[in-house]
């Protein structure tokens, strides 16, 4: 069963022992930054110059301890990798502001976390560089306009993580990193020496024996190895509410626990294409809408606004799926009956997506619905259909020219059906400084 994370990360009423939690993270987070050094402007800044790099072993050994143990814990099955706020890479933006921060942080000494951390123990030059940081940022927003296309749309790859880029199993992509990261720690350490004149000899010698727990984690991280689609799929589970109305009473609200199986075995993720219909125009709900189908079923006939992605791509959009679309969004898979459209919705499923549902009979079923009273509807019934494959012939690949394609929506307004759609909202992205 993955780790219960939307518990502890959001903080809540219901909750209220997250407040202490993130509180007393916060606490021990300042102090170790203070107690590291990290609220000395001289310390921090001299990473630069190479004569004490203390920083950047830090920030690097929490970096990749942090990968050991969330991977590790992604191989054993304790948490769900792609539920974790993975930002999305906007490099051209990215590299700027690296550089911008980069210059900020060797004249003023200080990254934004840094500062504050200064700040708080009564340092001046802390409090002033936290006070140009918010004069920054109220600039930035007055000026926003200027640059905000380019800040948004340049470089930008969405969810991308190096196991992607270089297309390696995720624990040789840990192993690598960490040697790289051990290779960087005894780089660090020469330079200290020859530039810094820094006598190694009086380093702690513990700091060998957490290298090579790194290591032997990182090779650990390797043998276990990442869940498959399929393992993840049958950890899968969903939770229904179904509330019964009672005669001068409270409604009783019943909640069921169901397997991703059994939700298509109760026909719990399939909705009607009245439903599927009707999200178009419901504020509350951002339906896309996904046509799995070969592309030359596709170009034939399909619903308006629909995307054709065939189903043996559908992994290649997943990770946009993950970081770009709103909370409220919904997805609406469909292919000509339902075979391909259930695959689509089980890898979709098993890799976080949240809100999946299926177009009930699939495209042949909303020809069939709406097609009905669509005049400039040509196509001929084909008894020779076989399993998902689209039970119509047509004399021309016309589209989403159809009538039925986009129904009326004055035409349709009475239309009923058992709601299906549950939404489940994700956690929004967020944010933070340096590290």
């Amino acid at each position: 069963m993955n780790f219960p994370l939307s518990v502890l990360i959001v903080p809540s009423a219901e909750h209220p022992w997250t407040y202490l939690v993130f509180l007393v993270i916060g606490i021990a987070f300042g102090y170790t930054l203070e107690m590291s050094g990290f609220g000395d402007s001289r310390k921090l800044a001299a990473q630069f110059y190479f004569t004490e790099l203390t920083v950047i072993k830090v920030m690097f050994t929490a970096i990749v301890t942090a990968m050991v143990l969330l991977f590790g814990a992604v191989g054993l099955g304790f948490l769900d990798f792609n539920q974790v706020w993975v930002n999305p890479t906007y490099l051209s933006s990215g590299i700027l502001g690296g550089l911008i921060m980069g210059v900020g942080f060797i004249i003023g000494g200080f990254c934004p976390t840094t500062s504050l951390a200064s700040a708080s123990t009564g340092k001046i030059d802390g409090m002033f560089f936290m006070l140009g940081g918010f004069v920054g940022a109220f600039i930035l927003k007055k000026k926003k306009k200027y640059f905000d296309n380019w800040y948004n749309y340049s470089g930008y790859y969405g969810r991308l993580t190096l196991d992607q880029v270089f297309h390696l199993p995720v624990g040789v992509v840990v192993l690598l990193v960490i040697l790289m990261a051990l290779f960087m720690f005894w780089g660090s350490e020469q330079l200290e020496r020859i530039i810094g004149k820094k006598d190694l000899s009086k380093e702690p010698k513990i700091r060998l024996a957490g290298a090579g727990a790194l290591l032997v984690a990182a090779i650990a991280v390797v043998a276990i190895g990442s869940p498959s689609l399929a393992e993840r799929y049958n950890k899968l589970s969903f939770t229904r509410t179904e509330t019964v109305e009672q005669l001068n009473a409270d409604p009783i609200v019943n909640t069921y626990v169901y397997t991703a199986d059994q939700m298509l075995e109760k026909r719990l993720v399939f909705i009607t294409p009245a439903e599927a219909y009707k999200a178009k125009y419901n504020q509350a709900m951002n339906p896309i809408y996904l046509d799995v189908r070969p592309e030359a079923d596709y170009n034939l006939y399909h619903i308006e606004d629909a995307v054709n992605v065939p189903l043996e791509r559908i992994t290649e959009i997943i990770p946009t799926l993950l970081s770009e679309p709103p909370t409220n969004s919904v997805f609406i898979v469909m292919s000509n009956d339902e075979a391909a459209a259930i695959q689509a919705w089980k890898l979709l499923s098993a890799s976080s997506v949240s809100n999946v549902y299926i177009l009930e009979g699939g495209v042949n079923n909303w020809i069939a619905f709406f097609g009905k009273d669509d005049k400039t509807f040509s196509a001929q019934p084909n008894p020779n259909a076989g399993d998902d494959e689209l039970g119509f012939t047509f004399p021309s690949a016309l589209g989403s020219r159809y009538e039925s394609c986009s129904p009326n929506p004055v035409e349709y307004e009475s239309l009923e059906f058992e709601a299906k759609i549950k939404l489940h909202l994700k956690r929004d992205k967020s944010g933070g400084g340096c590290g």
